[in-house]
């Protein structure tokens, strides 16, 4: 699926393109900073990013849309940034309107690859460049792909209960696989990464496998309907390998009402404040942490280049396993974070120690190294 992975550092050196700091907002008239308008401005397209909703992780709206807009800010590009909302209608609407308003690169996070391909390909018809950005569209006709190595965090997540589940020194656990959208090919790529872990435990016989079963949407809610299920169907289960923080959180909230939360270790994903918290709290085991601000840098940077007529090299490529086509790529580096590890992300700046350490959380982000 993929080749040329690089660490985040020498990915972003790699794609460093000299942009100068001009300012400017959102869908405004970008300026130096004596006042007048930026020649950089000037040479350059509108860049039209669709998120694609609020509910599946906190992360869009939170993380990608803040550093998105700082980056083509401080380039003194207009930019347009909209979030579709878990709606198909409304994402190519969207990509219609910010086409008609003179939109040179069209910046997707697609909801599933049927509507993104067809959003690609009217762009590609108008003249548009496009990035898939963190979820590749499968037959998609996106320029570049920007994301991480998806299978390394799906890998880590896998090692991550695995190393839980050896603390509680668990006797051949049955595990519980709660899994993303069947829609998102990240999700895929997520459950490649951590079977690829599990299946050789589940084959010597140490663990066994429970109830496996993907939720639609990344949907929270029915996450939590889904996992009750499980639960009921499959009481012993001792482990859950929850796809995203989102996910994991469902899956906690029905062990507390069993009073089984904190002992049956929990995966997650995204680091985010509630998955932090729920790894403090001692319900969740593990979230794989992804450096937002180095992704939305590298796909501005990319954006930026196509709006000035560029054609950036990448550092990798990624094969679409619908297409065959190698699509011109940057993967970044996930990392595991534990317990002990949460301060990482507050020294990274992704969340702060205000936000994270409030009430109870206090004591246990004193005792986890948060300063």
């Amino acid at each position: 699926m993929r080749k040329g992975i690089l660490t985040i550092g020498a990915t972003v050196a790699a794609l460093s393109l000299g942009l100068t700091a001009c300012g400017g907002d959102d869908g405004g008239t970008s300026a130096s900073a004596s006042g007048a308008p930026s020649a950089t401005a000037a040479s350059v397209g509108k860049i039209g990013v669709i998120l694609p909703d609020s509910k599946s992780s906190a992360r869009w709206e939170t993380a990608d849309r803040k550093y998105l807009k700082e980056a083509f800010d401080a380039a003194g590009v207009e930019s347009d940034i909209q979030n579709a909302q878990g709606d198909k209608t409304a994402f190519q609407t969207i990509a219609d309107q910010m086409i008609t308003n003179g939109a040179k690169v069209l910046v997707i996070v697609n909801l599933d690859s049927g509507t993104g391909k067809a959003v690609l390909d009217k762009a590609q018809s108008q003249g548009v460049a496009t990035i898939d950005y963190d979820r590749l569209t499968l037959g998609g006709s996106a320029s570049y792909y920007v994301s991480f190595d998806n299978e390394k965090v799906g890998q880590l997540q896998g090692e991550g209960l695995v190393k839980c589940l050896t603390d509680d020194k668990a006797d051949k656990p049955i595990i519980a696989e709660l899994n993303g959208s069947p829609t998102d090919n990240n999700a895929t790529l997520f459950k490649n990464g951590y079977d690829s872990v599990l299946k050789a435990k589940y084959d010597s016989g140490d663990y066994v496998k429970g109830p496996d079963q993907s939720v639609p949407d990344w949907d929270n809610a029915q996450a939590g309907t889904i996992f009750e299920t499980m639960l009921t169907q499959e009481p012993k289960i001792a482990g859950v390998l929850a796809a995203n923080d989102g996910l994991g959180n469902a899956a906690i909230a029905v062990l507390k009402k069993e009073k089984l939360n904190g002992k049956v270790p929990v995966t997650g994903q995204d680091a985010t404040v509630q998955g932090l918290q729920n790894i403090l709290a001692g319900d969740q085991c593990m979230t794989v942490y992804k450096a937002i601000k180095k992704e939305a840098d590298a796909a501005a940077q990319l954006a930026i280049a196509l709006a000035k007529g560029e054609k950036p090299a990448a550092p990798a490529n990624t094969k679409d396993p619908e297409s065959g086509r190698d699509v011109p790529s940057v993967l970044l580096d996930p990392q595991p974070i534990y317990f002990d590890s949460v301060k990482d992300v507050v020294a990274d700046g992704y969340v702060t120690k205000d936000e994270l350490c409030t009430g109870d959380f206090a004591a246990k982000c004193t005792e986890a190294g948060v300063s």
